[in-house]
């Protein structure tokens, strides 16, 4: 079967089996108030157009035209209560297809429901497995609506919650209601999550560990240590004290200005790992050492520890009116040592707003527009001048330029669980390049979540 039509067969079959759970009288499991389901499937398809580009590399964005790169997750979100505060989850998850150029040549990629593979069939594997437990710090409670890994019922207003197991960081950190999920909002990969945060994850975007959270009835504090991948950007994980490692730190504040709410996030990471400095990877193009480049692409693996990366990041979101909301992020790392998780950006900011349609009468439409800048710190930008290739760019050179992106889209409600999407993304500079492009992406999206 080839890969297209086994993805169309997969998505079909998955979505009919959970739509007949959902509907049948005599399921328990779903009638049971302890018990938490819901399911998502998104379909993207992407296009971009050719481009001038002076040369090419391995990394590189393809320059003529690319058409039809599709991608496909399907997932179910399972949890259950189990004792006082405490409550298990569990997402098996469906994902394959391919993103333009197989998800590399652009830091700020262009689909964040891809990722950098070899095999564009369907795979089911486990997304999400955690325990979570939650201790009341005072007698007041407040209603949970039931969600996505989120079971619904009473708790405490000030609580401390521990989760442990396998999970993604941006589940905890990051979250912006505006401008955080590609199976909703913006597809681009530095509107997603701030684009210098190297968050710990494996390939697919996900890592083990524990998060501990202080949550008030307006701010919150979480702390968190999980495991780093063993080769960049690849699926196995490992932690080793003091070796292997990764810790987040964020502050959340509620913020209310004019009388209309918002929320400001302060955020803190370091990464213990084996990647290499690029001050290495410079060695290593001159001496020819292609081991090192080889871990440095991420396809190999190092025996010698001793990377580590330190970041920042701020993260606001503010309602303009009932129907207008503005947010804005800015991000940091030292950008001595190789990325090693997410994607090669050492600086970001961005800058957007978010559109309900009800002025023209399309209540549950939503439409985003947003303006990225990346750029990358003088050591890593000589690696790619030599040129060195990293997992997601390299075109074996560099004339340097910050890379610029503009993302917009507009989702249409065709159902009640069903919405359309269309999305435009701009980009200047792909991988940070003069010589190459700009280039303009075309999308198109399905999402079905109840």
């Amino acid at each position: 079967m080839k890969p297209r039509n086994k993805i169309l067969f997969l998505s079909i079959l998955f979505l009919q089996l959970f739509s007949f759970a959902y509907t049948q009288e005599n399921t328990s499991l779903l009638k049971d108030s302890a018990w938490s389901a819901h399911f998502q499937l998104t379909v993207i398809a992407q296009s971009h157009s050719g481009f001038k580009a002076k040369y090419s590399g391995m990394n590189s964005l393809q320059d003529t035209v690319e058409l039809g790169a599709t991608s496909i997750t399907s997932t179910v979100f399972l949890g259950r209560k189990l004792w006082k505060g405490a409550a298990a989850y569990f997402n098996p998850e469906l994902s394959g297809g391919r993103g333009l150029s197989y998800a590399v040549g652009v830091a700020g990629a262009l689909n964040g429901e891809t990722y950098r593979i070899g095999d564009a069939a369907p795979v089911v594997s486990v997304a999400r497995a955690y325990l979570q437990q939650n201790f009341a710090l005072g007698d007041k409670y407040e209603e949970q609506e039931d969600d996505a890994n989120q079971v619904g019922g009473k708790v405490p207003s000030s609580r401390l919650t521990i989760s442990a197991g396998k999970f993604s960081m941006s589940d905890f950190y990051d979250k912006n209601t505006l401008s955080h999920d590609p199976r909703t909002q913006f597809f681009n990969w530095s509107l997603m999550s701030n684009g210098a945060w190297d968050y710990p994850a494996n390939t697919k975007g996900y890592t083990f560990g524990v998060v501990a959270e202080l949550i008030q009835p307006t701010w919150a504090l979480r702390l968190s240590s999980v495991s780093v991948p063993k080769i960049a950007n690849h699926p196995e994980m490992e932690y080793k004290f003091g070796k292997a490692h990764s810790e987040t730190a964020e502050f959340e504040q509620q913020i209310n200005i004019s009388k209309r709410k918002g929320t400001i996030r302060f955020l803190l990471s370091y990464s213990a790992s084996r990647a290499p400095s690029y001050e290495d990877g410079l060695n290593a193009i001159k001496t020819k050492d292609t081991f090192l480049l080889n871990v440095i692409s991420g396809n190999a693996q190092n025996n010698k520890f001793g990377g580590k990366k330190t970041g920042i990041g701020i993260n606001i979101e503010q309602e303009i009116t009932d129907d207008i909301s503005a947010f804005a992020r800015v991000g940091w790392n030292d950008g001595k040592h190789v990325t090693w998780a997410f994607t090669e950006i050492d600086q970001t900011a961005h800058l957007g707003l978010s559109f309900k349609g009800t002025r023209w009468k399309r209540k549950d439409d939503v439409a985003g527009i947003a303006v990225v800048i990346n750029g990358i710190s003088s050591d890593h930008r000589e690696f790619l001048k030599e040129g060195g290739y990293g997992f997601i760019i390299g075109d074996g050179t560099l004339n340097y330029g910050h890379e610029e992106i503009a993302e917009a889209y507009y989702n249409i409600e065709l159902f009640t669980y069903v919405t359309l999407g269309f999305d435009y993304q701009f980009v200047n500079h792909p991988a940070y390049n003069k010589d190459r492009g700009p280039v303009h992406v075309f999308g198109i999206r399905t999402h079905v979540d109840f």
